[in-house]
């Protein structure tokens, strides 16, 4: 039953009638039809997207039900939880366009990497996390134990390790909420990721073994066996933040499925909504229509689908609250 739409989504409807506003109207409808229909849905998160504080308004989403499976980088895994426990150390740039050089030499020496207008607190954030990550990972591997690097991370938080750092309200974490709800992810490529980073350290002083975190390949056989039992009747939907292997990497699932183990009648994504600033004159992979994801077996002919050319920052959180009602 579809319910009562609250202020922001009344003045999106009255206001977004044209071009990429309302595409974005569009879509959230598109969004929330397939989960009225009975349809199940992963967000795929590109980029910086916890760092850009879209925890605000996904840990609701999570909480109400509204994903049934994360797809993100190892970026977007650790830097919600680094913003959860660092928060007041973090540093905005509101004139980062202005930056030379030097003056990311100089953000550098006082230990901060910048992430657009935001930088991150070195050793309050990442080093916060090492401590205690480092000892799950060791303890994990003392007991002949292997986990997903997303289940380590929950093993964090669960733990209660972190709470009394807590720096923002836990209901605006996602990765919390993720937790408590033990949401499935995916994180392919984790290893690109400063905790995949720090893992590799380890492994290269002796310290862990490789396998003690689960591979890629790991993650890929795992999201087939989901991907089987969940694409059914409405099937699954696929709402992609950004670009980038966070997509790229969940989107082949379908077309592994049917291509390369040579099933039949497997349900190709049922919804689709890319929001981009990527273009295919440039031959971007990331921004190829949903057209050419039919040719790849991603989409089928019949699949609702949408492309909103614009800042995700601003977008996504108005979907979201589309989908909540707000």
């Amino acid at each position: 039953m579809e319910q009562k739409k609250g202020k922001v989504s009344q003045f999106i409807e009255k206001n977004y009638l044209h071009f990429n506003a309302a595409t974005l109207v569009d879509a959230a409808k598109g969004y929330e039809a397939h989960l009225l229909s009975g349809g199940k849905m992963l967000i795929s998160l590109a980029g910086a997207m916890s760092t850009a504080e879209l925890g605000i308004s996904l840990a609701e989403m999570i909480r109400k039900g509204k994903v049934d499976i994360i797809s993100c980088t190892g970026a977007n895994l650790e830097e919600d939880i680094m913003n959860l426990v660092a928060h007041s150390h973090y540093k905005r740039i509101p004139n980062y366009r202005d930056l030379t050089p030097q003056d990311e030499l100089e953000l550098l020496s006082k230990k901060f990497n910048r992430v657009t207008d935001t930088c991150i607190p070195e050793e309050e954030a990442f080093r916060k996390i090492q401590c205690h990550i480092e000892k799950i990972w060791k303890d994990a591997e003392s007991l002949n134990e292997r986990y997903f690097p997303h289940e380590y991370m929950y093993k964090l938080l669960l733990s209660g390790l972190l709470e009394d750092e807590y720096e923002i309200d836990p209901k605006n974490s996602w990765m919390l909420a993720a937790a408590e709800c033990n949401l499935p992810i995916v994180v392919p490529g984790w290893e690109d990721s400063t905790m995949g980073n720090i893992f590799a350290s380890y492994v290269i002083k002796k310290e862990l073994h490789a396998s003690t975190v689960k591979s890629g390949i790991e993650y890929m056989v795992w999201l087939a066996d989901f991907y089987e039992r969940n694409a059914i009747g409405q099937g699954i939907g696929f709402f992609q933040i950004g670009g980038g292997i966070a997509g790229d990497f969940a989107m082949c699932v379908a077309p592994m499925l049917e291509q390369d183990l040579e099933k039949v009648n497997i349900l190709k994504w049922r919804y689709y909504c890319q929001i981009t600033d990527s273009t295919t004159s440039y031959g971007s992979y990331s921004g190829c229509i949903p057209n050419e994801k039919i040719t790849w077996g991603k989409l089928d002919v019949d699949t609702p689908s949408y492309v909103i050319e614009s800042d995700a920052t601003i977008v996504a959180p108005l979907i979201f609250s589309w989908v909540l009602g707000y």
